[in-house]
This record gives structure tokens, sequence and C-alpha cells, in this order.
């Protein structure tokens, strides 16, 4: 809830500064000098200072695409080469379009770039492609009003990357939802807006690779869909990196019997690597792994090998974790280098077990990675290690949203402030956001916001200011009548997340289908009234403001569709829960045998009637927002796992519909004398539970 009372006071201070204040930026560039005056938008046109490449006539399209959605004023592109007004875009050296090992941030940085509105032109200048774009995202944000009304303030910048790799981790379809090539075509959009210059496409075993049939049928990418992502992000100037798992996370591939005995124990989660077996399909794996993407870099993976262990032991005298853990390092390293790749391996395993880092295969970079607000804001037992080695490291953050009903952007944003601090003192070369779907139910899209957030604090030399970064985030991503209402939105889901996590736990996701009568949840819950009514209060807040926003949008925006149903499902959980502590209250005013007409005062006391009764509030609430979560989802996912999603909507209401039943029969039948049974044991107990 921090984020959100630093939001909303950021927000009130906004609106008394006007409308005439220049925007803020974001990222917020190195050196920025404003000077009186403006330059009106209309009337103007895009030129280039010499013969355009096709990275500069596309930085042109876009800018011009940009302006007219913005402010409504269509900017003609001149083809060819040579202006002296409008808008000149002049790019100094090689198109260079992506990162490349050994990148260096800086002034002088190939994506470095100048910015110059005068009086009667601007003028963009870059080094390569990369730099004149990012000068072009700027000049988007520099943007004001609409019609004649539109304008940019008169402004001198000079700007610069303080991180060479400013990359996004998302899992697209390996361990939760599968996204469609449309949303990560989107995201990658987004990004884009926020300066990222990478994209790790996570991917345990689903990429269709010939030769493998029966991997992941339902929920693989083609080939050439990958290939039209890697396009559609190098035009972005993001490279598409393939984030693999060749050590652990592949029960994908270990469930289909074929491959069963290629895991360490059968039907497992890792590689055997004593099986000469697991060497020939490495060498398949990598060969056309490597062929699909064209990216010097890959993410081989290595993370939580948890059964390192045990299959050490299995293995006898002389087999240790150490030496399990290095010979498949050295060996899926070796395969990668020969293809002439710089390759990226995580860091937990290597820490856990400290002989690793010691013998770790020349020119690896280690990947340390924390999802939380640390402790030691030094981050020292992930850095220090591979600091002591020498080691090169980029560190990894998280968008907490991966067991939550909406994005924790208090954890998010307090992670990557102080990990990514901690990781300008390691030496860091870059910062990679993850976002993660491990319950196989979250709404990407929700994510956003701490996709951006990550993005842009990479770019940045100081950190981001989080009590006015949602106002930043929203006036760049949403026109005018719209930015308004989507930075109070996303202050108040996260203030009404932060509340019932209060109540329920961190995983609120999954604390949402718990049975509310078991009394271990009863005991919770009854001490955080007061978070649950704020979680509905807060929740209730963001859907207004969602409602204002997306009903002032042509084409309402998916990502606002799918924070809505994240608003909806947080108001019902506290709902739900309040709703079960009220039941319980007036359950215990029973004596163990009442009379008949005691348990029917109870009942119709707003519990089990089919009109107007906390049941049937629960019911109508689930079914109806069951709906909009289908369509949210479809909306950034394939189909895969939407049925198993789906389940825990369809079991959610069949508790209620057969509670509300047990307690119209136990109404209906009750005698005299009969002793009245606890809601725990007429809930059945968890038949719905995670």
């Amino acid at each position: 809830m921090r984020v959100a009372i630093a939001v909303l006071a950021g927000l009130l201070c906004a609106g008394q500064a006007g409308a005439a204040q220049n925007p803020a930026l974001l990222p917020r560039p190195q050196q920025v000098q404003y000077r009186t005056g403006s330059l009106a938008i209309e009337g103007l046109a895009i030129c280039f200072a010499a013969p355009p490449a096709a990275e500069d006539r596309f930085a042109a399209a876009e800018l011009a695409r940009g302006l007219a959605e913005k402010t409504g004023v269509q900017v003609p592109v001149r083809g060819g080469g040579g202006c002296a007004a409008g808008i000149v875009i002049e790019r100094t050296g090689a198109a260079d379009p992506l990162p490349i090992p050994g990148e260096q941030p800086g002034p002088g940085s190939r994506e470095a770039y100048q910015l110059s509105v005068g009086p009667r032109s601007v003028h963009i200048t870059g080094r390569s492609s990369a730099g004149v774009f990012y000068g072009i995202e700027t000049l988007l944000q520099l943007a004001q009003g609409r019609g004649k009304h539109a304008q940019f303030p008169q402004v001198s910048i000079r700007d610069w990357p303080a991180l060479a790799y400013r990359g996004t981790l998302v899992d697209v379809g390996s361990e939760g939802p599968m996204c469609t090539v449309a949303q990560v075509e989107r995201q990658l959009d987004l990004l884009a807006r926020f300066k990222a210059n990478q994209y790790f496409f996570y991917s345990e075993a689903n990429i269709a690779l010939d030769g493998y049939p029966l991997l992941n049928l339902q929920a693989r990418f083609t080939k050439q869909q990958v290939r039209e992502i890697i396009a559609y992000g190098r035009q972005r100037h993001i490279e598409i990196i393939p984030a693999l798992e060749l050590f652990g996370h592949l029960h994908d591939l270990f469930r289909v019997e074929e491959y069963s005995a290629l895991a360490d124990f059968p039907h497992g989660g890792e590689f055997d690597p004593a099986n000469p077996q697991v060497d020939k399909q490495l060498r398949d794996w990598v060969a056309q792994l490597a062929d699909l993407f064209p990216s010097p870099f890959v993410d081989i993976g290595f993370d939580e090998t948890f059964s390192i262990q045990r299959a050490a032991e299995q293995k006898g005298a002389g087999a240790t974790p150490v030496k399990l853990f290095l010979a498949q390092l050295r060996e899926v390293t070796n395969l990668f280098q020969a293809r002439g790749k710089q390759v990226m391996a995580y860091a937990d395993i290597m820490v856990k077990f400290p002989g690793i880092i010691a013998q770790l295969p020349p020119g690896l970079i280690a990947l340390p990675w924390y999802y939380d607000a640390h402790p030691d804001p030094e981050y020292r037992k992930w850095l220090n290690p591979l600091v002591t080695h020498h080691v090169p490291h980029m560190v990894l953050t998280g968008v907490s949203s991966w067991d939550e009903i909406a994005p924790d952007f208090d954890t998010t944003f307090e992670n990557v402030d102080t990990f990514l601090a901690a990781g300008r003192k390691s030496r860091t070369l870059g910062l990679v956001n993850t976002v993660w779907t491990d319950d196989g139910q979250m709404l990407m899209q929700m994510s956003w916001p701490g996709m951006a957030y990550g993005a842009a604090a990479a770019w940045q030399t100081h950190p981001l200011q989080q009590d006015s970064f949602f106002a930043a985030y929203s006036r760049i991503l949403y026109a005018g009548g719209t930015a308004p209402a989507v930075a109070p939105a996303y202050a108040e889901l996260n203030a009404a997340e932060q509340s019932l996590q209060a109540a329920v736990g961190q995983e609120t996701q999954h604390a949402v289908w718990e049975d509310p009568f078991l009394p271990r949840v009863l005991a919770r819950v009854r001490q955080h009234r007061n978070d649950l009514r704020a979680c509905r209060l807060h929740a209730e807040q963001a859907e207004e403001a969602l409602d204002r926003a997306l009903a002032s949008e042509a084409v309402p925006s998916p990502e606002l569709r799918s924070a809505l149903v994240g608003a909806r499902l947080l108001d019902y959980a506290g709902m739900k829960f309040l709703y079960a502590l009220e039941m319980q209250d007036a359950w215990a005013t029973l004596p163990p045998r009442p009379a008949r007409r005691q348990l029917v005062d109870v009942l119709s006391q707003g519990i089990s009637s089919q009109v107007h009764s906390r049941t049937e509030d629960l019911m109508v609430a689930v079914s109806e927002l069951q709906g909009a979560y289908r369509s949210a989802w479809l909306a950034q996912y394939t189909s895969h796992r939407l049925r198993e999603a789906l389940g825990r909507w369809d079991a959610e209401y069949q508790f209620w519909q057969r509670l509300q039943a047990r307690l119209q029969d136990l109404g209906a039948d009750f005698q005299q004398g009969d002793a009245v049974p606890s809601l725990a044991s007429l809930s059945e107990g968890q038949i719905n539970g995670p």
C-alpha cells in the first residue's frame, strides 16, 4: 500500500500543478534543459538528413503513427534525404539495431541520442538506428495537446543508457498459460516505449522442434511464429533471446514415456548427465535452437535443480551435486559457444553449492535472481561470490504477480530498486525483469506497469520515483481522456492487493479458492476484518476508475479489461471472507441443540435464501465474473489450460451452491432437539482448494 498512498498524493500534486507543466519523461533523460516557448506540431513533416535505411524509415513511420494517435495531427514522412526544417532524423553511424556481446553504456554508446526542439524545427541525432529510435520515443512523450493546439516544448536533451542490457524475461507458455503471438508483440511494443533492448523468450519445451512430434502438442510455438516475433522485436531494437531450460524444469519432456529415461528419476524434471542419450538430444536441440534464434546470446537455465542432491546420492561414490552440475553445464555451454553464442545461466545453484563458481566455464554470464525486497540491501548472498571470482553477471528481478490476484507493485518496485542499486555496485552488465505464470491463472496484462518499471529503471542513472510512476506511465500509454483514470486505478488495485495479503497471506490467487470455514482460515481472517473491508473499498475504487477509463476509449484496451477483472476478483475475495465471518458469527449464536425456530431465524438472516443472501451474492458474483475472466484470458492467451483455470471458478460456484442447498435442507429437515452441525462440516472442507 506504500505505492498507492504515494501515488495518490502525487496525483493530487500533479493536478494542482496544471496542464502547462512540462511532461514527466520515463525513463528520465540524463540531461534535459527546457527553454521558454513551444513548437506547433501541425504543419511539420518528418525528413532525413541523409538517405535513410530501412530502420530509419520504420522509426519515422512509428513517429508519424504515434503523433497521429496522440495528437490527432497527421505528420507526413518525406522520402529520400536532405532537409533543413520539420522533424529532422539524423543517423551518424551504422544502423547497428541490436545489442551485442561487449555492449557499453554511457554518453558515447551506440544507443545514445540527442534531441533538440527549437522554435521552427526538431532535430534527432543518434549514432545508430537504436539511438534514433529512442530519441523518437522521447519526442512522442513530449507531445502535448491535440489538433491545432498540439505542440512540443522547446527543449534540449542528451540521453544515454546507464546499463547496456535492459531485458525482460517472460514465461510465454511453459509454467502457465500460453501467450499468443499477438500478445508477445504487444509486450514488445510496450517495452520499446520504455527503451528495453532484450526480451528473454522463456521456453522449457514449448517450441516445436523437428523430430519431437509428441512434445507439448497443444502448447508450442512453431518455428515460423518464433521467426515472426524475432523480426518484430528487431524492428523495435529488442533482441529476442532464447531463455531455455537444459538441465531442470523439463517435466513436460519427461512425462512423455519415450523421453522419460533421459531424466534422473522416472517422469522427473531434470536431465541425467550420466546418460549418453542426453548428450545426443542436447546436440540436436542446441543445433535447432541456435539456428532458429540469430541472437548472439542464449540463456541455458540451470536453475532450481531440486533433485540434484538425491541424484548424486543415487550415483554412488565420487558423484556430488557440484560434479553433476558442472558436467551438464560444461556440455551445454561448449555446444553453444562452438556456435558463437554468449552463454548465460542462472546463479541460484551456483551459490547453493559454492564449489561451482570457481569452476564455471570461461565467458559464462551468471544470472543471480531474487524476486522480493531483500532484507540485505546489498544482496551479498547472491552477488559477493560472483564478484569475488570476477564472474560477469546480470541481476534478475521479478514482477510479483505469479501467485497474486493482482500484481504486488510495492514488492515489485522495491525489488527492482534495491537489487538494481546493489547490481550497480557489483558492476552488473544489466538488468532482466522477469514475469512468471506459476499459478496458471494470472492475467499477464495486469503486469504491464511492472514490466515498464524494470525497463525504465535500467535506463536511468537515478532510481525511478515510485510516487509519480503510475501517472507518468499512464500518460505515455493512454490518451488524455483516459490517462487520468488509469493512474489512480492501478494505485487502488495495488492497495486492494496489499490489504488482501494482510488478511490471507501473499499468495492471494491460491487463497481465494480456499474453503473459508476451515478453522485455520477463519482464525486468520477474523483478525483482519478491517483489511478485508479495505480490500473491497480499494477494489471498488479501482473498478470505478477503470470503468471511466474504458468508457473513454473508442477501442477498450485489453490490459485495462484485465485490470478490471483483477479488481472485481479482489472485491469478490474480500466479500467472500467477510461473508464467511458474518455467517460464522451468526452460527455461533446457536446453542448446541437449538429450537427449530432459532435455526430458521439464523438461516433467514441473509445466509441461505435464494434471494438476497450471502450464499446467493457469492454465486452471482463468481458466475458473472467467470465470463469476464474467460474473455480477458482469450485476449492474451491461447486456449491451452483455459479449461483447467475455469475449473477453479466452476468449483467455487459449486461450493456455494452446495452449501446453500445443504443449509436449506437442514432448515427443512431439522427437528427439535437435533444437534446443529458446524458450517465447516456442511462445507465439506476445502473441496475446491488448490
